[in-house]
């Protein structure tokens, strides 16, 4: 009956006991050694097959920055960039200033800090040392004058030294004058030319230089003012010497005339005393129009230092009251007026006990 209740068209393999996959493994393994079994081995492991695995190849390292496919953009200059760059350069022009002006204040100050050890010598007018005569002034643009007004210092000095040559041309034209056959005031003239000479060339040193230069050097208001006043006279008097009043002691414009339309001398005398003193004329006419453009030049300065007349006095006053001379002079009128108050008060007494 049993033949029946089966399949007769099921696999005859697959009601096998010995098909199943336990036994055959246990089958399997008695083929080894008891040494070599081992139950709990993996049976995965059997029906894998070994795989070599193949060394990692080495890939090259590829560069940070790719190199240029192709050629780079053209440069184009924008229409910011000039005046970006000229502001550049406005800033390391003012850089370079601010650092010259550094240095130079950082070397006058090492020079007055070695000046208080080491007493400063006259060194103007530059005299040899073989004569008596010694230097009277001090005189150093670097060290004394200010770098913004070292320029306006050495065009007074150098205009200074210009109407000292005007004056010394002068007394040549004047002595021209005086072998000249011309009528007229030429003793007097040839005269006050060598009192012009040798008075008004260190007079306007003394009087309007030295001012100006102690002026810019130490912003003295009282300097200022008088170098103002006195340089004013100055240029007046180049406008009336180059007039040329006739016996004034100058070769103006109206003694020049006078001599090139003198009749009485010969020519050849006319017209070589008369260069010489058109020249001297000229150069009068020169130094007074240098004169205005420097004084207008110094009074700009001087406006923009913020020096005032009340300044001016305060300086004047402060001054006269350390001035050493004033201040003997100021305690001898003391000591002389309080020996005649104590004689009065003597005389005074004894004269009352004797009426007594």
């Amino acid at each position: 009956m049993a033949d029946f209740d089966s399949n007769p068209f099921a696999d005859p393999q697959e009601s096998n006991p010995f098909q199943d996959q336990s036994v055959q493994q246990a089958t399997s393994n008695s083929h080894r050694g008891l040494e070599e079994y081992n139950p709990f081995e993996d049976s995965n492991k059997q029906s894998q097959p070994y795989r070599q695995t193949a060394p990692p190849t080495k890939s090259e390292p590829q560069p940070a920055v790719l190199p240029p496919t192709g050629p780079p953009p053209a440069y184009t200059q924008s229409a910011a960039q000039p005046a970006v760059q000229a502001g550049h350069e406005d800033l390391i022009r003012r850089q370079e200033e601010l650092e010259r002006k550094a240095a130079e204040l950082q070397r006058r100050e090492q020079q007055i800090n070695n000046a208080q050890y080491n007493t400063r010598q006259n060194n103007w007018p530059p005299l040899p040392s073989w004569l008596h005569i010694q230097p009277c002034f001090y005189q150093d643009f670097s060290v004394d004058i200010p770098l913004d007004f070292q320029r306006t210092v050495k065009t007074g000095y150098y205009l200074w030294m210009f109407y000292v040559l005007v004056l010394f041309l002068n007394l040549i034209g004047a002595m021209a004058y005086l072998f000249s056959k011309t009528d007229g005031g030429k003793a007097t003239t040839f005269g006050l030319a060598i009192v012009w000479f040798v008075a008004f060339s260190p007079c306007s040193f003394v009087c309007w230089y030295r001012p100006m230069y102690k002026a810019f050097r130490s912003d003295s208001s009282f300097n200022f003012f008088m170098f103002f006043f006195v340089f004013f006279c100055q240029f007046c008097a180049n406008v009336v010497q180059a007039i040329g009043l006739d016996g004034w002691g100058t070769c103006g414009w109206i003694v020049t005339i006078k001599v090139l339309t003198d009749s009485e001398s010969s020519k050849g005398s006319r017209l070589s005393v008369g260069f010489i003193m058109m020249t001297v004329a000229i150069l009068f006419s020169a130094l007074a129009t240098l004169n205005l453009l420097f004084i207008k030049k110094v009074h700009s300065l001087y406006r923009s230092t913020g020096a005032s007349f009340q300044k001016a006095q305060e300086e004047f006053a402060r001054g006269v009251v350390t001035n050493p001379g004033v201040q003997t002079a100021t305690k001898e009128a003391a000591k002389g007026a309080a020996s005649g108050m104590a004689s009065g008060m003597f005389s005074g007494a004894s004269a009352g006990n004797n009426q007594m």
